[in-house]
C-alpha cells in the first residue's frame, strides 16, 4: 500500500471520527449516554495500542542488541551515547525554555480568575515517585522479564546495552548466529510491524470518535486560546528542530520530513508516542540510516527527548499560575524549568503522562493540582500536537547522530513511496 494512500486512510478516518462523535454527542440524552458510547468506540483504540504494545518490548531489545552487538568496539557506543544525550539536552531546555517564553507572551491563563480550590482538591492523578533518586533507581531492571511485561522501554535498553556489549565481545561461533538470530528478529518485528498498522484507521477513528462524543466540539472553542497559544509554541519548536536538523542534514531534511509524515500523523491521531514508533524506525531505514543507530538512540530518545511534551509541562503549569492568579517570579521559573528537566525524563509514551508531571511539579510552587481539571476536558487535543513534535524530535535527533556517526547510506527514493518495510539489501540488488 502506498505511503500517501495510507496517510489518506487515516486523515479520512481522523475527520470521520470527528463527524460520527459529534453525531454521538449531539444524539446522546445525557452526559452518562455519551460516556457510555464513546466506551464502545474507545475499543477500537485501546486494541491497536494494544497490539503496539505487543510489539514495542522485542523490537527495542532485538534493534539494540543487534546494534550493539555489531559496533562491538565500548569506545564507539560511548561516543554514539554522548553525542545522542548532547543532543537531547539541548532539545530539552530549548523545548521547556519555549514553553515558558509563549505562555508568558499570550498569557492563556490571564483574566480566568479561578477560586482557589479548598484544602484537599485533587485531580485523582498519582503524583508520588517522581524525584531523581527514584528516576535513577527505576532506570535499573530488576527483571527483564518484568520490564518486557511493561514495556519499560528504559529498563530493556540498559539490559539490551548490556546484552549487546558482551555479544560484541564473544568472538566464537555460537555468539555470531545469536547475532544473526537478532537481526533476523528485528526484520519479522518490521514484519508484524506491517500487518498491526493497517488497523492504524481504525484505533484512529475510535481515539477521535470517544473524545467528541463526550465532551462534543465546543469544547474547542471554548478553550481555543489555551488550545492555539501551545500550537504556536509547538510550531516554533518546529521551525528550531527542523533549522537544527538542517544545519546537519542540508537538503536532505526535506526527504526526512516526507518520510516521516505518516508516522506523524499516527501520533498525533492516537495521542501516543508508542503508536509510531515502529512505523518511525521503518522510516528511518528508507532514509538511509543505519539500524545499529536506529536501535540504540531512537529508544533513548523515547525516554530522554520527548520535546513535546516537554514544551507542555512549562506551558500548562504557567496557565495553572495565570487562572489562578498566582504569579511566580522569574527565579521560580527558571527553577521550575530545572526541576521539569530531571522531573520529564523518562516520560511514558502514552496518552495524559505528561500531565502526572505537570502535577508533580505545581505543589512545589504552591500551585494548585486542582488546576489541572481547567486543562483534561482539552488535554488529547493538546496531546495529540505534543506527540507530533515527539515523533519530529526524536526523528531528527536519530538521523543527525547517524550523520555524525556517518551511518547514513544512500537509498533509492523510489522507496519512499511504498508504505511497506524497506527489503533486504539481496532483494533491492535484483530489483
Amino acid at each position: 500500500m502506498k505511503a500517501n494512500k495510507s496517510s489518506m486512510i487515516i486523515l479520512i478516518a481522523l475527520i470521520l471520527g470527528i463527524v460520527v462523535g459529534y453525531a454521538c454527542n449531539q444524539s446522546a440524552a445525557t452526559p452518562e449516554a455519551a460516556k457510555e458510547i464513546a466506551g464502545y468506540f474507545s475499543i477500537l483504540t485501546d486494541v491497536f495500542l494494544r497490539m503496539i504494545k505487543m510489539i514495542i518490548a522485542p523490537l527495542v531489545f532485538a534493534t539494540l542488541a543487534a546494534g550493539l552487538a555489531n559496533i562491538g568496539d565500548s569506545k564507539t557506543v560511548g561516543r554514539i551515547g554522548a553525542r545522542a544525550l548532547g543532543w537531547f539536552l539541548c532539545a530539552s531546555l530549548i523545548s521547556l525554555t519555549l514553553g515558558l517564553i509563549f505562555a508568558n507572551l499570550l498569557e492563556p491563563g490571564k483574566n480566568l480568575n479561578m477560586p482557589l480550590p479548598e484544602v484537599g482538591t485533587a485531580t485523582n492523578l498519582k503524583t508520588g515517585a517522581l524525584n531523581l533518586k527514584d528516576f535513577i533507581t527505576q532506570v535499573f531492571p530488576k527483571s527483564i522479564f518484568e520490564a518486557m511485561a511493561g514495556n519499560a522501554v528504559l529498563q530493556i535498553l540498559v539490559f539490551a546495552v548490556f546484552f549487546g556489549l558482551a555479544l560484541g565481545n564473544m568472538h566464537n561461533q555460537v555468539a555470531m548466529s545469536l547475532v544473526k538470530t537478532l537481526e533476523e528478529v528485528v526484520h519479522v518485528m518490521l514484519k508484524v510491524t506491517d500487518y498491526v498498522m493497517r488497523f492504524a484507521p481504525m484505533g484512529v477513528f475510535g481515539a477521535v470518535a470517544s473524545v467528541v462524543t463526550v465532551q462534543g466540539v465546543g469544547i474547542l472553542t471554548v478553550f481555543g486560546k489555551l488550545m492555539g497559544s501551545l500550537y504556536l509554541a509547538l510550531f516554533a519548536l518546529w521551525a528550531i528542530l527542523i533549522f537544527a536538523g538542517y544545519l546537519v542534514l542540508g537538503k536532505d531534511i526535506g526527504r526526512l520530513l516526507k518520510l516521516i509524515r505518516n508516522p506523524m500523523l499516527i501520533g498525533f491521531s492516537t495521542a501516543s508516542s508508542e503508536s509510531a514508533y515502529p512505523k518511525v524506525m521503518e522510516q528511518l531505514e528508507k532514509f538511509g540510516v543505519s539500524n545499529r543507530i536506529t536501535g540504540f538512540v531512537l529508544p533513548l530518545g523515547y525516554s530522554f527527548n520527548l520535546d513535546g511534551s516537554m514544551l507542555y509541562t512549562g506551558f500548562a503549569a504557567l496557565f495553572v499560575s495565570q487562572a489562578y492568579n498566582i504569579p511566580l517570579t522569574l527565579g521560580e521559573q527558571i527553577t521550575m524549568l530545572l526541576v521539569l528537566m530531571v522531573s520529564s525524563k523518562g516520560i511514558a509514551g502514552v496518552p495524559r503522562a505528561s500531565l502526572v508531571v505537570v502535577a508533580a511539579v505545581l505543589p512545589m510552587f504552591h500551585l494548585p493540582e486542582a488546576g489541572l481539571l481547567l486543562i483534561m476536558g482539552v488535554d488529547h487535543f493538546m496531546d495529540m500536537g505534543r506527540t507530533a513534535t515527539n515523533v519530529l524530535g526524536n526523528t531528527v535527533a536519530t538521523a543527525v547522530v547517524a550523520k555524525w556517526e556517518n551511518a547514513i547510506e544512500p537509498v533509492n527514493a523510489a522507496y519512499d513511496d511504498q508504505d511497506e518495510a524497506l527489503p533486504e539489501p539481496e532483494e533491492r540488488a535484483k530489483a
